[in-house]
C-alpha cells in the first residue's frame, strides 16, 4: 500500500468513524489512478501528487458527510468538475443516488469514465449548465453539494429549487 492510500485509510477512519472497507479503498485507489492519468492531458485538478489528492480532495470531500443529513438519499453534486465531492461521498455512502452536474464536456466525459470504471450504481452524469436543468431537476434532491463550483450567492437560489422541502445545500 502506498503512503497516500495509508493516509486515506487513516483519515477516512477519523472522518467516517469507521474504517474504509476493502471495496471502498479499492475504489478510491482506482479513482486516484484515473485522476492522475486524466490530469496529464485535461488539467482536472491542481496537482497530480497522490498525497495532495488524498488530503486536499478525497478527505476534504468526505468531510461533507459530517454535515449531510444521514437520511439524504438523493444528492446532486453541482459543478462536479473532477467528481468532487460527489464521487468520494458515493464511495463512502453507496446507498445514495448521485447526480453529477457538470457543464464542461471533457470533465463530464471524465466523470462518465469514473462511473464506468468504478462500477458505481445509481450515479448519473448530466452534462449541462445549472440554469438549463433547473426546471427539469426541480424538487428532486435531498441535498445539493458543491465544492469550488462558483459564487455561492449566484448558485444558492437556483440550487434551492432543486431541493425537496427541507433539503439542504452543503457548500465549501
Amino acid at each position: 500500500m502506498t503512503p497516500a492510500l495509508d493516509a486515506l485509510r487513516a483519515g477516512g477512519r477519523r472522518i467516517l468513524g469507521r474504517p474504509l472497507t476493502d471495496a471502498e479503498a479499492d475504489a478510491f485507489a482506482k479513482y486516484l489512478d484515473l485522476l492522475i492519468k486524466w490530469n496529464k492531458s485535461q488539467r482536472l485538478i491542481g496537482s497530480s501528487d497522490p498525497r495532495w489528492i488524498v488530503h486536499d480532495l478525497f478527505l476534504d470531500s468526505l468531510l461533507f458527510l459530517k454535515v449531510l443529513p444521514a437520511a439524504a438519499r438523493k444528492i446532486l453534486d453541482l459543478g462536479s468538475g473532477a467528481g468532487l465531492p460527489g464521487i468520494p461521498i458515493k464511495i463512502a455512502r453507496s446507498d445514495v443516488e448521485l447526480t453529477l452536474l457538470e457543464s464542461r464536456r471533457k470533465r463530464a466525459s471524465f466523470l462518465s469514465t469514473v462511473v464506468r470504471e468504478l462500477a458505481l450504481r445509481e450515479v448519473r452524469v448530466v452534462n449541462a449548465r445549472l440554469e438549463d436543468v433547473t426546471t427539469d431537476l426541480a424538487g428532486q434532491f435531498d441535498a445539493v453539494v458543491m465544492r469550488c463550483a462558483g459564487k455561492f450567492e449566484d448558485l444558492a437560489a437556483p440550487a434551492t429549487r432543486l431541493l425537496v422541502p427541507g433539503g439542504q445545500i452543503v457548500a465549501s
